[in-house]
């Protein structure tokens, strides 16, 4: 049959399969207004529309303050100071602890993690055994979870260093056992079981010279496999000159000389795989914290390094404990050697420690000054030609993003969120190219942000006093005077039933409040009548407002507004 007979079938085929009313039949529907196809077209336009435009970002994430660079800009001295303390640990000694200092955005952080990635690598190039842990004390703010975090990221390392050396050792008891059983067979044929001999001509004893061949099937490192406590307790050089095995013996040049040794060190090494404990964020006494984590530590000769980012929030929090106990452990550790990298935005932390951690501590110190506005530009420049794509930017967007950041302190971090944010507004309109305008907007988009979360995590006296002097503004008043607020404020208390304050508790919540940039306070003189303050918001007034009525005990006012009303009118 052709190939024109064929697709004539099928159409008949398909033809008599429906019915002159179009209903379905045999399988197959026209009625196309209920199928996933009308569905498919109904649903489409909701994110095809903003998939339409081309993306600004090649990669976004380059432009966040968790990415770290391979290149820092203008802080080559500081990296090179790092870096020369902390060789030491290349060659197996102790470096000094470190401490740095800058105020938030100065690259403190990011170069520290840019030189530990650095230690990491070489350490990994020469075989020599080192080890860089990060803690943002910020988050990981107490004694027991900055000792518990460290613990179980130590039993974790050793765990798998366990599981690889247990495999390499039963792939050479593998070995072992392939080559007694080729042994066997040889010994069935009337083969000499040790046919080979040394070189210079005495049958079978092994030698330890690792420059001889042939000692191993696999050319097995136990050099760089095994820790001090692993080779504890095998058998020594000593026993190894005593020992007779074949040249082409698996186990000859290791520290077994047998077998049953190779499963005693196997046993062993699970042993100690299984006697770690995770130690529990919360429930144990700190003291059995700190010894698993020491015990752990000291599991296998390397250097360690542990990095406290944010080290004055944990000493804020609680006290110098933690940095005591890590600053002296080295004096009890047998096998591995710590030291301490403490990073600051608090120039003046030191003065709240022990004299003893102080010395211990501060060995070393390295100072971030902060950038200036030529140094940002750098900076961004060097990031956006990773960020974005070719010709997403205007020439003046970057020079805009650098005067703004220099403006506050020189903080890196902030222009890199004002270039990013001044990307996706350009991205969300759907625009090709990121001008002026959009860093304008990106601005007032990141301080609204900033007022929103200090708003909200204010404490609810000050939410009140802050509500209080929204009503007023609300209604038309203005230069508000400290008794004004007052008054309103006791009354928002009635409200929800909060404890009510005095007024002068009241005028300090007021300079709190000032002092945060949320509101100006001025005090004026009103001559014989003495002075006050007045008051006036310094942001956004309907954003504020709904910031505060999303907490739920001020969401219950709703019939305050009446009452300021009438206040004003009498």
């Amino acid at each position: 049959m052709s190939d024109d007979d064929t697709e004539t079938t099928r159409t008949d085929v398909d033809v008599d399969d429906v019915d002159v009313e179009g209903e379905r039949t045999a399988g197959f529907s026209t009625d196309f207004g209920s199928s996933d196809i009308a569905d498919d077209e109904s649903n489409q336009g909701l994110f095809d529309d903003l998939l339409s435009g081309e993306p600004i970002f090649e990669n976004k994430e380059v432009l966040r303050p968790s990415y770290t660079p391979h290149e820092l800009p203008h802080r080559s001295d500081q990296i090179n100071k790092m870096a020369t303390i902390l060789v030491a640990a290349l060659r197996g000694e102790t470096p000094s602890n470190i401490l740095i200092y800058g105020k938030t955005g100065t690259g403190k952080t990011a170069s520290a993690k840019f030189v530990s990635k650095e230690l990491e690598s070489t350490s990994q190039k020469y075989s020599v055994p080192c080890d860089v842990e990060y803690i943002n004390c910020e988050v990981t703010d107490t004694q027991y979870r900055v000792l518990a975090q460290l613990a179980n990221k130590f039993i974790e390392k050793n765990e798998a260093r366990i599981t690889d050396r247990i495999e390499t050792l039963e792939s050479l008891r593998a070995d072992v056992d392939d080559y007694d059983d080729a042994g066997a067979r040889s010994t069935d044929d009337g083969s000499d079981l040790f046919g080979d001999v040394a070189t210079d001509g005495t049958p079978g004893r092994a030698s330890n010279d690792p420059n001889e061949t042939g000692s191993t099937g696999d050319d097995i490192d136990f050099a760089s496999t095994e820790s001090p406590v692993e080779t504890e307790g095998s058998t020594g050089d000593a026993a190894a000159d005593d020992r007779e095995l074949p040249l082409d013996h698996p186990l000859a040049s290791t520290p077994f000389a047998s077998r049953s040794e190779l499963e005693d060190r196997i046993d062993e090494l699970e042993a100690d795989r299984d006697s770690f404990e995770e130690v529990p964020m919360t429930g144990w006494p700190t003291d059995r914290v700190y010894s698993v984590f020491f015990d752990a530590v000291d599991y296998d000769e390397r250097v360690v390094v542990i990095m406290l980012d944010e080290i004055d929030k944990l000493v804020e929090k609680s006290g110098d404990d933690t940095l005591y106990n890590l600053s002296r452990m080295n004096s009890e550790l047998e096998n591995s050697r710590v030291s301490i990298i403490g990073i600051s935005n608090d120039l003046k932390f030191t003065d709240f420690l022990d004299p003893r951690v102080k010395s211990s501590l501060g060995e070393e110190e390295i100072v971030f000054p902060p950038y200036d506005a030529n140094q940002l530009r750098d900076i961004l420049q060097h990031r956006s030609d990773v960020a974005f794509k070719e010709g997403a930017l205007s020439d003046d967007v970057i020079p805009l993003c650098a005067a703004f950041a220099a403006q506050e302190h020189g903080d890196a971090r902030r222009a890199l969120d004002l270039l990013r944010t001044a990307g996706e507004l350009a991205e969300r309109a759907q625009t090709e190219t990121i001008v002026e305008e959009h860093v304008r907007q990106a601005q007032d988009k990141i301080e609204l942000d900033r007022v929103v979360e200090v708003v909200r995590t204010l404490p609810t006296q000050s939410k009140l006093v802050l509500f209080s002097i929204i009503l007023l503004e609300k209604n038309g008043v203005h230069s508000i005077n400290t008794g004004e607020v007052f008054n309103i404020y006791k009354r928002l208390c009635e409200e929800i039933d909060a404890d009510v304050l005095t007024q002068r508790r009241v005028t300090d919540l007021i300079s709190e409040l000032d002092m945060l940039g949320i509101v100006n306070a001025v005090v004026v003189s009103k001559g014989r009548y003495g002075r006050t303050k007045e008051i006036s918001l310094s942001v956004p007034l309907e954003e504020t407002e709904a910031v505060l009525l999303s907490d739920s005990r001020l969401s219950d006012i709703d019939d305050i507004q009446p009452f300021v009303q009438a206040r004003f009118e009498n």
